[in-house]
């Protein structure tokens, strides 16, 4: 099969430099080229050129390699095919050969063994998930080079994970979200490292702004991740509410169904012989009650019409009512004739106390809100409603005065209320001036 060029894969009349995003790739062939070599062909072949690779690698006293040390160090594989490897890894730059005919690793080839490394290392547990974006992150922000691209690969992953975590919540399968909980578990050493990366990227007052754009919902990502536990939990105990329990044995619907997710196909397929018929056995379990309404229904004419009739009912006029509801506003008219008693010549102010109470607490209570609503905004004719019982009291020529300290009632089911007075507006006794403590006469630590 011949080989297929770039140009036959973009579209007729476009080439690869009017693809602003070919650039980055066209640029960084070699290296491309250098992952070629490790991974075309056969997965055998593949696995032979990684293990040369990363053993010549992994050996940081020896630097340079004579043929016949490498057969040495290799004499588990064929001299063939070991000679076949080392000539492709030479051919693309991955290893280099001297005047004097030893191998030594190139900077291309050490730098590809170690991302693969990196990876394998990565994969050993669920680390591979988000640890190696947040590890390569946390990398380059050491070294002040961190790039858009990568804070872009942490987003998608942190979304990713976070679709999947919901998704499993909304299933409501106990082992979905078992499975889901247990991944949120192995990252979430990962979230909180790219935490601290992302704190730090921000305060830097010169963060350019791609990057802080892209800061800030990885921010927000991480931060959604880590109150999903508690929906976890909320959903497990909602499963737990639900689950059934066979008789007294203690066993549980979710034991079942753990054990039997357990079982392989063929034990599944021998719990189930002589357990499943191909056509249901209809067995007729109906008591008195039932048979004598099913004959009433097959014996009479009418049941049978009635059950049978599709029909509408005629249409009716919906009921009127002649004067709308009304919202019961007697304790409010009652108060404001209270009231309006003390903005009379010659009365004396009021305590709270005993302007608001009778009636229990929750009259009481309502009588306290409708005071602390007329100290807020009694004396605007603007912010009171033109007519009406409300209106009425708004426009009360009264003045409350709410202090910071309580009297204590102990009657009308009222222990303790705020202290204050009620009075006609501009009779109330001036307020008792609160002492201004002296800054020298406070007391000093020693």
């Amino acid at each position: 099969m011949s080989e297929v060029r770039l140009e036959e894969l973009l579209a007729p009349g476009v080439v690869a430099d009017d693809v602003p995003e070919l650039d980055t790739l066209l640029r960084a062939r070699p290296l491309l080229a250098a992952f070629s070599t490790l991974f075309h062909g056969s997965e055998a072949e593949v696995l032979a050129r990684l293990l040369v690779l990363r053993e010549i690698g992994r050996d940081a006293q020896t630097t340079h390699w004579t043929p016949e040390r490498l057969r040495q160090r290799f004499t588990y594989l064929d001299p063939v095919k070991l000679e076949t490897v080392l000539r492709r890894l030479r051919g693309n730059g991955l290893l280099d050969i001297g005047d004097d005919n030893r191998y030594t690793l190139s900077d291309l080839g050490r730098n590809a063994v170690a991302a693969v490394d990196m990876l394998v290392g990565f994969s050993a547990g669920d680390d591979l998930e988000l640890g190696f974006l947040t590890a390569q992150l946390a990398g380059l922000q050491a070294v002040g080079s961190v790039t858009p691209e990568a804070l872009g690969h942490l987003l998608g992953k942190l979304n990713d994970l976070a679709w999947h975590f919901e998704d499993a919540i909304a299933s409501g399968s106990e082992f979905r979200i078992a499975d889901a909980r247990r991944r949120l578990s192995a990252n979430t050493r990962w979230i909180e490292k790219g935490t601290e990366v992302l704190r730090t990227l921000l305060a830097d007052p010169e963060l350019p702004f791609d990057l802080a754009r892209l800061a800030q919902p990885i921010g927000l990502a991480q931060s959604r991740l880590a109150r999903i536990d508690a929906a976890f939990q909320r959903a497990v105990n909602k499963i737990e509410a639900q689950r059934v329990t066979l008789g007294g044995s203690g066993i549980s619907s979710s034991d079942v169904a753990a054990w039997l997710r357990g079982r392989d196909a063929r034990a599944l397929a021998a719990l189930a012989r002589n357990a499943l018929a191909a056509a249901p056995d209809l067995t007729l379990l109906a008591g008195g009650h039932e048979l004598l309404d099913r004959a009433e229904l097959a014996l009479s004419e009418d049941a049978r019409r009635m059950e049978a009739d599709t029909a509408l009912p005629p249409p009716e006029e919906a009921p009127r009512r002649d004067a709308p509801e009304q919202e019961d506003l007697r304790l409010l008219e009652h108060f404001s004739r209270r009231l309006a008693r003390l903005a009379e010549p010659g009365q004396a102010p009021e305590t709270l106390a005993r302007a608001v109470a009778g009636g229990g607490f929750p009259a009481a209570s309502y009588r306290l809100s409708l005071l602390a609503l007329l100290a807020d905004g009694g004396d605007s004719d603007t912010a009171s409603p033109a007519d009406g019982p409300i209106g009425d009291f708004m426009r009360l020529p009264v003045d409350i005065r709410f202090e910071l300290a309580t009297e204590p009632v102990n009657e009308d089911e009222i222990a303790t209320m705020s202290a204050g007075l009620v009075g006609a507006r501009g009779r109330l006794p001036a307020a008792e001036a609160v002492p201004v403590l002296d800054p020298d006469t406070l007391p000093r630590p020693a």
